[in-house]
């Protein structure tokens, strides 16, 4: 499955910090449960890559609606 496979599969996610000073971004779904600890520094460039590829697709958007 690719970025652009769309998916039946629901998941709920949790991101916030963890009593040992990282940041934790938390998806469980479907029996699995994953928990991905990141620095506050590599948080923040995932914050900007989520922000960067937000813009995008709202660029997108706003071109199939013209």
């Amino acid at each position: 499955m690719g970025i652009n496979s769309q998916s039946e599969i629901a998941a709920d996610l949790q991101i916030g910090p963890t009593d040992q000073g990282m940041v934790r971004i938390y998806v469980a779904g479907n029996g699995v449960e994953l928990p991905m600890d990141f620095d506050p520094e590599e948080a923040m460039e995932i914050a900007e890559e989520i922000r960067a590829a937000a813009q995008q697709a709202e660029a997108l958007m706003a071109k199939g609606r013209k």
